[in-house]
């Protein structure tokens, strides 16, 4: 079940010259920073009260992120919703009918496991679901 909006994501070209612009916006001090090899992407992300905001930069051409900015160029890429149960809540919705990008998770940023929505089927939102893996459910 969708607990709450986890992270706003934003695709950018250049994560030291956006990481610069946030600061200056937010007066951020710190940054968490990681490369997710899975998906090809370096994330900077810091907290706005509640909300992660999560800079993502392709670290490779065939990067989702980098056919993203080729497209549609530096913006909002997705929203994340943090959930309780990531692998029955894929499950269920595709079973309801939305289409997924991921039927089974894969490994994200922040130690979590994420899986995306199809935004054809979502209104146009591209939405990932995200559980931390220290959360995951033992069946």
């Amino acid at each position: 079940m969708i607990q709450a909006i986890n992270h706003i994501g934003i695709a950018v070209k250049n994560i030291e010259e956006s990481k610069a612009l946030y600061k200056k916006i937010f007066n951020v001090e710190h940054f968490h920073e990681e490369i997710v090899q899975e998906q090809k992407v370096i994330v900077a992300s810091f907290k706005v009260g509640e909300v992660m905001i999560e800079l993502t930069a392709p670290t490779d051409e065939q990067s989702p992120i980098a056919n993203f900015l080729a497209k549609r160029g530096e913006g909002i890429h997705h929203i994340a919703f943090a959930c309780d149960s990531i692998h029955n809540d894929l499950q269920k919705l595709g079973e309801q009918g939305i289409q997924l990008i991921h039927n089974v998770p894969t490994q994200g940023a922040h130690d979590m496991l994420i899986g995306f929505l199809h935004p054809k089927s979502t209104g146009g939102v591209l939405m990932e679901l995200c559980q931390h893996n220290s959360e995951l459910i033992r069946e």
